[in-house]
C-alpha cells in the first residue's frame, strides 16, 4: 500500500515577472502590475509516497523531508530577491509554475529514488502551481 506524506514550509521573498529580451512596455503588457519588483509570503508543500516502513511506522521521517526542503530550497529563496539573489534560479522568471519546476529538481536528487510525489508553490491564498510525477 503507498502512503503519502507532505511538509509545509513557508518562505518569504520578492521577484519581478520580466523577460529581459522584452521591452518594459512590452513587459508590462505581459505580466502587468507583477512587472514590477513586488514580495510574497510563500507557502511549498512537498509530498512524498511510499510504503510504511515496518520498524519506524514512516513512509519517510518528516524531519528529513523537512531539513531536505530547508538545506536545498528554503535558505536560498527566503528574504531574498528571486530573479538576482539564487544562483540556481539565474535566468529563470520566477513564476510559480517556474518555482516549483526549480524546486523539484532541487529537491528529486536529495530523497530516495521515486519517492518525490509533489511540489506545490503557493504564491497566494488563492494561487497556486504544481509539479507532480504524474505530469
Amino acid at each position: 500500500m503507498t502512503v503519502l506524506v507532505g511538509r509545509r514550509e513557508s518562505f518569504n521573498a520578492a521577484h519581478q515577472l520580466c523577460d529581459p529580451d522584452l521591452s518594459d512596455d512590452e513587459n508590462r503588457r505581459l505580466f502587468g502590475k507583477c512587472a514590477n519588483l513586488h514580495g510574497h509570503n510563500y507557502v511549498l508543500e512537498v509530498v512524498v509516497a511510499g510504503e510504511i516502513d515496518e520498524t519506524s511506522g514512516y513512509v519517510l521521517d518528516l524531519k528529513l523531508l523537512s531539513t531536505v526542503v530547508t538545506t536545498q530550497v528554503i535558505r536560498d529563496v527566503d528574504h531574498r530577491n528571486l530573479n538576482t539573489d539564487v544562483p540556481w534560479l539565474k535566468g529563470c522568471i520566477p513564476t510559480s509554475e517556474n518555482l516549483a519546476q526549480a524546486f523539484w529538481e532541487r529537491l528529486v536528487p536529495e530523497l530516495p529514488e521515486g519517492m518525490l510525489r509533489s511540489v506545490r508553490v503557493w504564491e497566494t491564498d488563492k494561487n497556486w502551481a504544481e509539479v507532480s510525477d504524474r505530469t
